[in-house]
């Protein structure tokens, strides 16, 4: 073989052979509430929590949110937010297309004051989804 083809070959091997440095996060639901905006634009009151056990992935390589509810929630991440932390949250922001292509902006909360309590908030135009999720 010419030295091309063993470069090209070298090159492909070791492209392919390359340790991703993302990672996983896995954690369970608890239970979620929604917010939602009225007919004028106002927004109401969050509805009652609701119990329910749910897996989430937040996977750094691929650069995806799933939920795994009946309907697969597939969060693309478009971008990662500047993390924001004062003294009583920890907040970790994501620019997100859904499943349908709808722009919205994913955060977990990380909540110091209350024994360090995780939520996943989901946040569109009009309305808010909000999960209460623990790490697994």
């Amino acid at each position: 073989m010419n030295k091309t083809k063993i470069y090209i070959i070298l090159f492909f091997l070791v492209l392919g052979l390359q340790n991703s440095f993302g990672q996983n996060y896995k954690f369970k639901t608890s239970g979620f509430s929604v917010l939602e905006k009225n007919e004028k634009g106002k927004w109401g009151k969050w509805s009652d929590l609701n119990l329910v056990n749910l897996l989430v992935t937040l996977d750094t390589n691929k650069s995806r949110i799933v939920i795994y509810s009946q309907i697969i929630q597939l969060f693309e991440i478009i971008e990662y937010q500047e993390t924001e932390e004062n003294d009583a949250d920890i907040v970790y922001s994501f620019s997100c297309k859904d499943n349908e292509g709808v722009n919205c902006t994913l955060s977990i909360i990380t909540r110091k004051k209350q024994d360090n309590r995780k939520q996943l908030y989901i946040n569109y135009d009009n309305r808010i989804v909000v999960y209460n999720i623990f790490n697994m």
